[in-house]
């Protein structure tokens, strides 16, 4: 069974991409890590696109090995054949953006890993999943990796499968240019043309630039070199003429590049060349997989490559088929694709790494509340770190390595706790706001200007809380929306994930619509948060009007948790019920039901450890239950 569409194989590395630009790579002073290589970056490129795809390659076993495999799933990309090579290094590049045409790149690959791939590593029973197999130039250069491609050509060929390839043609791969010319596209090789034609003949579809085209022809006459590749490949050729756009040729070669099939070009900005062939080939397999003609695939394949060459990045750059299809339905608004807001909410939302259906977080970020509650036992404010310890490992025994679990940890206080979760598998908030400041005040870690939040791993969630309310005075809003605001922005400039807790009960009265009223005033000023964090409220009709706001903002929202306020289990119990019958109500984060009684009996001295541990993971463990019966409940009335 083709349960497949597509299976790319050959290069994976990790691209360290300088952060900045307009400078040498020299001058560069910090890196972004993304995964790179074309067959790697085309895997991740259609499956955003809504394709099945699938990888063939090697990688170290080590961090960055991991990193690629963590990437690749969170994509939606079948890591079955990413073999871990225990004695060979992930390849790594160091590139960065000069300037619109110039890229100055560093390819670390001696002996790498995905230079391994041999024959054994090509699974028959794979490949004959696969509607396509697309292969790449690099992986031809070597005998090893060469049979390796021609082996799941051939089976790809026997088993009814399209074959594409992208020729991706880089001399310093080829071993004719030095270390330091990474970034050079074209060097004559009679030798390079002898190896690729030998195998044009295998493919169904050939994409390359004029200079790759040059390559594979023998000439640096574009139509002539054309026409040299269709004596020997009857695949359907397409050539990429950069701003051009491209053009396409199913049969004999006319006089110019004008008379091929084409799509619609994007007047866009050229911000970054780098991997705008590996997105341009993502729309074009996604057209040409899915049946459509070629003006309109190659329509998908030129605003792919037009976002890519607008973004930082590769894999990063390219969108997701809600998006493209937006994009392709609105136009440009401005050239600078990645300062358009509206693409750029969507982009973030759309493509953002997990799936959250169920949250149960287990809240214990509270500072001001331990320390009281210290200072009430007579006990120094460093047993409070030591006790967050054990909420952690209530947290991880209750969720015993099953989705949908997390926490909400400061550092402040819980700095080992939080360090301990990194990699453990549960969602991780962590607080920012300076505890019952309004109005809103940040913690001082942050920094001035909040560039503390660079020091934080992706994986955590920016949370915030702001006492707000509807009726609160001009000025009050102005300087409360500034703060999240920037700090808003400056979690999406970290890749950071932004939760947003707004308590209006807390600042004044409250009525059926109150919270949807602050929910659109912070949409109103430009902040999208991926999270909210709202308190538990008495009706059904403030529920819809919450949810209606947020939805009619940001239909991509993560959801809504719902937050305890230290209410005893049996109100917590019933308004679970009322919160659980909204979809976008995603599950709970409470913390002093779950930890008030043990923390003060722990801090006190009357019990130990592990008791602590089970009475939280106790109290912890019947709010989980409570909520997914709430939701089952509520389903099953929806029914």
């Amino acid at each position: 069974m083709k349960d497949l569409d597509l299976i790319t194989i050959g290069r994976s590395s990790v691209d360290l991409y300088g952060a900045q630009v307009g400078g040498r790579l020299e001058d560069m002073g910090s890196f972004q890590k993304y995964i790179g290589g074309s067959p790697t970056n085309m895997a991740a490129g259609t499956a955003r696109l809504g394709l099945k795809s699938a990888l063939i390659t090697r990688v170290g076993d080590e961090h960055m090995g991991r990193f690629i495999r963590e990437e690749l799933a969170a994509e939606g990309v079948d890591t079955t054949c990413v073999i871990t090579d225990p004695e060979r290094l992930t390849a790594l590049v160091l590139l960065g953006i000069r300037d619109q045409e110039q890229f100055p790149l560093i390819f670390v690959r001696t002996d790498c890993a995905d230079m391994a791939l041999c024959e054994a590593d090509i699974d028959p029973e794979f490949i004959a999943r696969a509607g396509c197999v697309t292969a790449t130039g690099t992986h031809l250069s070597h005998p090893r990796t060469e049979a390796a491609v021609l082996k799941a050509l051939r089976l790809a060929r026997e088993g009814g499968a399209k074959t594409a390839l992208d020729i991706d043609y880089r001399p310093n791969l080829w071993g004719l240019a030095g270390h330091g010319a990474g970034e050079e596209r074209y060097i004559e090789s009679a030798a390079v043309t002898a190896k690729l034609q030998s195998t044009l003949n295998l493919f169904d579809l050939i994409v390359g630039t004029e200079e790759e085209f040059h390559i594979a022809g023998g000439t640096t006459d574009t139509i002539a070199a054309l026409r040299a590749v269709r004596q020997v490949s009857s695949a359907t050729l397409v050539c990429k003429r950069g701003p051009m756009g491209a053009a396409a040729f199913t049969g004999a070669i006319p006089d110019t590049l004008d008379e091929g099939e084409s799509g619609p070009g994007f007047p866009i900005e050229v911000f970054n060349v780098l991997g705008a062939g590996d997105g341009f080939m993502s729309g074009l397999l996604k057209g040409w997989l899915t049946g459509e003609d070629w003006p309109t695939a190659l329509t998908y394949a030129n605003a792919c490559g037009a976002f890519a060459v607008s973004r930082h990045g590769c894999a990063p750059a390219y969108p997701s088929w809600d998006e493209l299809r937006f994009f392709l339905k609105r136009g440009v608004k401005t050239p600078a694709l990645r300062k358009d807001a509206e693409l750029e909410q969507i982009h973030w939302a759309t493509t953002r790494r997990g799936d959250w259906p169920v949250m149960r977080v287990f809240a214990f970020d509270h500072r001001k509340q331990f320390e009281d509650l210290a200072d009430a036992a007579g006990v120094s404010h460093p047993h409070i770190g030591h006790f967050k310890k054990l909420c952690l490992q209530a947290a991880l025994r209750v969720a015993d390595g099953r989705p949908g679990h997390g926490i909400l940890c400061d550092r402040r206080l819980g700095r080992d706790a939080l360090y301990q979760a990194a990699g453990s598998g549960l969602w991780i908030g962590r607080p920012t706001e300076a505890p019952g400041s309004r109005p809103l005040k940040l913690e001082p870690e942050l920094g001035a200007d909040y560039g503390g939040l660079n020091e934080w791993p992706l994986a955590q969630v920016v949370k915030c809380l702001c006492f707000c309310h509807p009726d609160d005075d001009a000025a009050l809003w102005a300087q409360q929306e500034e703060t999240v605001h920037r700090l808003f922005t400056a979690a999406r400039r970290n890749r950071l994930e932004f939760l947003l807790e707004v308590i209006p009960s807390k600042a004044g009265p409250v009525e059926e619509d109150t919270t949807a009223k602050v929910i659109q005033r912070f949409y109103d000023c430009g902040v999208y948060p991926d999270w909210w964090k709202l308190e538990p409220f008495r009706t059904g009709a403030a529920w819809s009007n919450a949810c209606e706001a947020i939805t009619a903002n940001d239909p991509h929202t993560r959801g809504i948790v719902v937050l305890g306020l230290d209410a005893p289990a049996e109100e917590l119990f019933d308004s679970f019920a009322l919160a659980a019958r909204h979809d976008l109500v995603k599950g709970f984060a409470v913390g002093r039901t779950i930890f008030g009684r043990p923390a003060r009996d722990w801090l006190a001295g009357e019990i130990k450890d592990d008791e602590a541990i089970a009475q939280m993971a106790g109290n912890y463990s019947d709010l989980c239950r409570v909520w997914d019966k709430a939701r089952a409940q509520a389903q099953e009335k929806a029914a």
